[in-house]
C-alpha cells in the first residue's frame, strides 16, 4: 500500500522523539500530543490539515507506524514538498528528517498523567458498543462417517468477513485468551452437552439453540473488550480461514506470552495502585456481587413474561381450534337456531383468534430476544468478574503465599546447614535454590500487583456497562407497547364480528 512505513526503514531521530512523547502506558501517541508537536512546525493549517488527514488514529491515540508516518509528512512539508504518502515510496535509502528540535525537549509535549490516569479507563458503553458486532449463526448439520456435529458462521461487522467455527474452537480460544488474560475478565462458555438428568426438559433442539446465544454473546463480550479487541488472536479467530484454526491460536499465544510479559507497565503496577487498593477491591466486589444478584432476578422475571406470551399465543390458537369445532354441527344443526349464518361467523373468529396467536407468539420471540437476550449479556459479563475475583484469590495469592512458606523451609534449611557441617557442595546447591526462590517471590509479587491493577481496570468496565440497564429498560417497555398495540388492534377488529352471533331471530339473546 502507498505510504507504508516499514519500522525497519525509520531513522533513530524517529525512534527518540517516539519514545520521548509516547504514553507511558502503552506503544502509542496521544493526538493531543501529537497536536502539540504539530505546533511547533510553524507550518500553515492547510499543511498542517493535509498531514492530519493521512493519519490514522483510533481512540484519540496513533499507533507507532502512525506516528513514524507523520513525523516523515512533516519532513516532506517542511522541505516545501506536498505531504503526501505517495512521496513516501520515493524515500528508499531513509525516511526525511523533520526539524522539530532534540527529542529530549519535547518531552514537556507529553501530557504527563497523574497515576490514576494510567489506572482509569476512558471508555463509554457506547464506543465498546461500536467496537464490534459479530454474529453467531447456525449453519446446516454436517454428517461425518461416525457422528454428526454443528457448525457455525461468525460474522464480525469491524473484519466484514465470515468464517466457519465448531465448538471445539471456541473451546481452544477460549483456553488461549484465559491464558494470555489472566488477570482480566474473560466469560466463560456453554457447556459443550446436555447435563445428564439435569437438563431433560430441555430438547436437543432448545439446547443448541441457547447455546448458539450463549456462544454470540461470549464473541461479542470479548470483540467489544478494551484490551481483547486489538489482540492478536481475537482477530486471529474472527478473520482466519485456514483449515487448522485451532493451531493457528497456540501458535500465537506462544509468540506473545500472557499479558504480563507483554504489558509495558506491568512491572511498574504498584505504583499507579492507590493506597487503599484492598479496601477499594471488597467495596466493588461486593457491590458487584448484589448487582448480579438482582439482575438475576430480574432476567428471570423476564424469561416467565416471554413464556407467558408463549402459553398465552398456544391457549389463543387452542381456543380457536375449539370454535371451529362448533362448524360439525352444520349436518345436524339443532332446531333452535339458524346454523348456517352462526357457523359461518364462529369460522370467522377462529382466523381472527389464530392471528392473534402468531401476535402473541411474536411477543415471546421480541421479549426474548430484546429484553432476555439483553439481560443475559451483562449477567455473563458479571460472573466473569465474579470468576476474576477468584481467580485473583485462588490463583496469585495463593501461589506468592506457597512460595514464601517454600522460601521460608529453605532459609531453616539453611540455618541448619550452617551449624551442622555439611557437604560445601550441597550447601552451595541449597544457597543456589535459595536465590532462585527469592527471584520467584520478587515475580510473583511484581504479578500480584498487575492483577489489583487489572482488577481495578475490569471494575471500571463493569461500571461501563451498567447503563446497558437503560438500553435492556427500554427494549421491554418497547415490546410491550408493540404487543399491546398488534393485540389491540386485532381485537378491536374481532369486537364487531361478534355481533353476527345470537343476533335478531337467528340465535339466542343473552339474559343479561
Amino acid at each position: 500500500m502507498a505510504g507504508e512505513i516499514n519500522e525497519g526503514s525509520v531513522p533513530a531521530y524517529y525512534r527518540e522523539v517516539y519514545e520521548a512523547i509516547r504514553c507511558r502506558a502503552d506503544e502509542r501517541v496521544q493526538v493531543e500530543v501529537f497536536q502539540r508537536l504539530l505546533q511547533r512546525t510553524d507550518l500553515s493549517k492547510t499543511v498542517l490539515g493535509q498531514i492530519a488527514e493521512h493519519v490514522d488514529a483510533t481512540d484519540g491515540f496513533l499507533s507507532k507506524l502512525s506516528f513514524y508516518k507523520a513525523l516523515a509528512l512533516i519532513a516532506l512539508a517542511q522541505q516545501g514538498k506536498q505531504p503526501s504518502p505517495k512521496l513516501l515510496e520515493n524515500c528508499i535509502q531513509e525516511l526525511p528528517k523533520p526539524q522539530l528540535g532534540e527529542p529530549r525537549e519535547l518531552r514537556a509535549l507529553r501530557m504527563q498523567p497523574a497515576q490514576e490516569d494510567v489506572l482509569m479507563m476512558s471508555q463509554t458503553l457506547d464506543k465498546l458498543l461500536a467496537r464490534d458486532t459479530v454474529q453467531v449463526e447456525l449453519i446446516p448439520e454436517k454428517k461425518g462417517l461416525f457422528l454428526k456435529h454443528v457448525e457455525y458462521q461468525v460474522t464480525s461487522q469491524r473484519y466484514k468477513i465470515s468464517v466457519y467455527r465448531r465448538y471445539s474452537d471456541f473451546d481452544v480460544f477460549h483456553e488461549v485468551l484465559l491464558q494470555r488474560f489472566a488477570y482480566r475478565v474473560v466469560p466463560a462458555l456453554p457447556p459443550k452437552r446436555m447435563l445428564k438428568g439435569v437438563l431433560t426438559s430441555i430438547s436437543e433442539r432448545e439446547f443448541i439453540e441457547g447455546r448458539r446465544r450463549a456462544l454470540g454473546r461470549f464473541i461479542n463480550l470479548v470483540a467489544r473488550h478494551p484490551f481483547f479487541s486489538e489482540d492478536e488472536l481475537v482477530k486471529t479467530f474472527l478473520t482466519f480461514s485456514g483449515s487448522d484454526v485451532q493451531t493457528k491460536l497456540r501458535d500465537a499465544y506462544k509468540k506473545m506470552g500472557d499479558e504480563f510479559m507483554t504489558n509495558r507497565i506491568a512491572t511498574q503496577a504498584k505504583e499507579y495502585l492507590p493506597a487503599d487498593i484492598q479496601t477499594q477491591f471488597s467495596t466493588s466486589r461486593e457491590l458487584i456481587r448484589n448487582i448480579h444478584n438482582s439482575f438475576l432476578k430480574l432476567r428471570d422475571r423476564a424469561e416467565k413474561m416471554a413464556e407467558r406470551s408463549k402459553e398465552n399465543a398456544t391457549d389463543l390458537l387452542m381456543f380457536g381450534k375449539e370454535l371451529r369445532y362448533f362448524i360439525t354441527m352444520d349436518s345436524n344443526p339443532p332446531p333452535c337456531f339458524c346454523a348456517s349464518s352462526w357457523l359461518l361467523s364462529l369460522k370467522s373468529l377462529s382466523v381472527e383468534f389464530a392471528v392473534l396467536s402468531d401476535k402473541a407468539a411474536q411477543q415471546g420471540r421480541r421479549e426474548e430476544d430484546d429484553v432476555v437476550e439483553k439481560l443475559n449479556l451483562f449477567l455473563d459479563l458479571l460472573q466473569s468478574y465474579r470468576d476474576l475475583c477468584e481467580r485473583h484469590e485462588k490463583g496469585v495469592l495463593h501461589e506468592h503465599q506457597r512460595a514464601l512458606h517454600k522460601y521460608s523451609v529453605m532459609k531453616r534449611q539453611m540455618m541448619s546447614a550452617t551449624v551442622q557441617p555439611k557437604e560445601q557442595a550441597s550447601v552451595e546447591q541449597l544457597e543456589s535454590r535459595i536465590v532462585q526462590q527469592e527471584n520467584a517471590i520478587q515475580t510473583m509479587e511484581l504479578r500480584n500487583y498487575f492483577s489489583l491493577f487489572c482488577l481495578h481496570q475490569e471494575t471500571q468496565l463493569i461500571f461501563t456497562y451498567l447503563p446497558i440497564t437503560s438500553h435492556i429498560l427500554g427494549a421491554f417497555v418497547n415490546s410491550q407497547v408493540q404487543g399491546h398495540r398488534e393485540m389491540g388492534e386485532v381485537w378491536t377488529e374481532l369486537q364487531p364480528k361478534l355481533g353476527c352471533l345470537f343476533g335478531g331471530n337467528n340465535g339466542l339473546k343473552p339474559s343479561i
